[in-house]
């Protein structure tokens, strides 16, 4: 199989640095970094209008408090409150960046991203066009191409008509037989799956393939070292320094 050249760090920041700031903000990328991190991940939705913003869950509440889904409420709104609070109150302020912002946040920084596409329900394929729109539009060339990912192979499928120019990797929790079918069926070059999860067959046979393999949400150490013996190329963590440090060497 001949799949687009592609080389992931070793590790990545999940969210940012979801440890140390609140997750899909612009302090949580720039503590990534901080962090010894080369690489982050994150979440993009679309606001009620269309707009792409980091935003994990379908409802706004648990990182802003507004009891209502992020696909019923324009950018407008979105964009004025407050995702830092729940976590700290150093954090309060922090705003619920859009994709341009956070693209932008990564050419300071200068880092790569792996942009998880994360629809609401029936916005697979409108949440991947705006991805790769604004990818096109602002991804600076000095940077790392970056990975799309996603649980949804609908999206992966959009990305893939729209966008092939971007490599892509499938998410899946817990591995099944039909992983390789999937991941063929969307032109991936890697899987993406849960650590916790992961078995040395599985992880051997998807690198025998000649898939780049991922693994979240790694936190222990211990766990991180056995994952990248058994063939693992990139580790993503709420703690990149953690991670890193136990990965030296």
């Amino acid at each position: 199989m001949s799949l687009p050249q592609l080389e992931l760090p070793r590790v990545v920041g999940h969210r940012g640095a979801a440890t140390y700031a609140p997750e899909n903000t612009l302090a949580s990328l720039r503590e990534a970094r901080r962090r010894g991190a080369g690489w982050v991940e994150f979440d993009v939705k679309l606001s009620g209008d269309g707009v792409a913003i980091l935003m994990h869950d379908d409802s706004l509440r648990r990182t802003t408090g507004l009891d209502r889904l992020a696909a019923a409420t324009p950018w407008a709104e979105i964009q004025g409150l407050d995702a830092g609070a729940w976590m700290a109150p150093r954090f309060a302020g922090q705003r619920v960046p859009s994709f341009a912002e956070a693209i932008a946040c990564l050419a300071e920084e200068g880092l790569g991203a792996n942009v998880e596409i994360k629809p609401c329900r029936g916005r697979e394929a409108e949440t991947a066009r705006a991805t790769v729109e604004a990818l096109r539009k602002h991804w600076p060339t000095r940077l790392p191409t970056p990975l799309l990912s996603s649980f949804q192979d609908a999206a992966l499928a959009a990305a893939l008509e729209v966008g092939p120019e971007f490599p892509r990797a499938i998410l899946i929790d817990a591995l099944k037989d039909d992983w390789r079918a999937r991941a063929q069926a969307v032109g991936a070059v890697g899987v993406n799956t849960n650590g916790k999860k992961l078995v040395p067959a599985m992880a051997a046979e998807i690198k025998a393939a000649g898939y780049l393999l991922s693994v979240y949400t790694i936190n222990d150490p211990a766990r991180a070292r056995a994952l990248v013996a058994m063939g693992v190329d990139c580790v993503i963590t709420d703690s990149p320094d953690v991670i890193l440090a136990a990965l030296s060497g």
